[in-house]
């Protein structure tokens, strides 16, 4: 059976802000890789979804051994990341070839989404064109520019999350265009497009993996 979902995990990392030997996303923690417990988040919410991995080069081989051995029945693809993030999830759009399915596109070390975030997102981009979870801020913050600070209100400001979800036609378009370092993430590359970006409710335990301490939290956390 097929699924009209498509989900992009972007792997693509070597591991230098952890300060480790392999990439964060194959770090073990409660005996599985960080990898692995996000793509079950994904199987767990759609048991067809199409499962599209971008890894670095140098660690194809250690991503198709270790995806072998805990989904020896699921068809999952593997593909190679590019120099950065935008390329990477460009390989990955490029293995999809139906344009009015929904296609999903998920930080590997991001191993805490919820399946309720999941749904939102995929269901929501399936109705809207697109869907950005994102979660309230809880600090006060203040924006500093040219050396000057001044206290803003946290209520205008979100916290992005992925999954970000779009229709594959419209995100393989906003894909067509040359890299800008101002694409920090999947909905800023559709907005430069002039489309407008829709926001969902995500999970606020849905942090990114990036620094050893993130360990301790995701050990707790599972």
């Amino acid at each position: 059976m097929t699924s009209q979902y498509n989900v992009i995990i972007v792997a693509g990392g070597t591991g230098s802000r952890m300060k480790s030997s392999v990439p964060k996303q194959f770090i073990e923690i409660k005996g599985k890789p960080i990898l692995i417990h996000t793509i079950e988040k994904f199987i767990e919410f759609d048991e067809f979804i199409h499962v599209i991995v971008c890894v670095h080069p140098d660690f194809l081989n250690d991503a198709r051994f270790m995806i072998a051995e805990h989904f020896p029945e699921k068809n999952i693809q593997i593909v190679a990341g590019g120099e950065t993030r935008f390329h990477s999830v460009k390989n990955g759009l490029n293995c999809i070839t139906n344009k009015n399915d929904i296609v999903g596109i998920h930080d590997a070390a991001r191993p805490f989404v919820s399946t309720e975030t999941i749904k939102r997102c995929f269901e929501t981009a399936a109705q809207e064109g697109n869907a950005i979870p994102v979660s309230p801020v809880n600090e006060s913050i203040r924006m500093v520019v040219n050396g000057i600070n001044k206290a803003v209100s946290r209520d205008d400001y979100k916290i992005v999350q992925t999954p970000q979800c779009f229709i594959v036609s419209k995100i393989k378009k906003a894909f067509e265009q040359g890299y800008s370092p101002f694409f920090t993430d999947d909905a800023t590359v559709l907005e430069s497009m002039d489309e407008s970006i829709i926001l969902v409710d995500g999970n606020p335990e849905n942090i990114k993996i990036t620094h050893p301490n993130d360990l301790k939290f995701a050990e707790l956390y599972l």
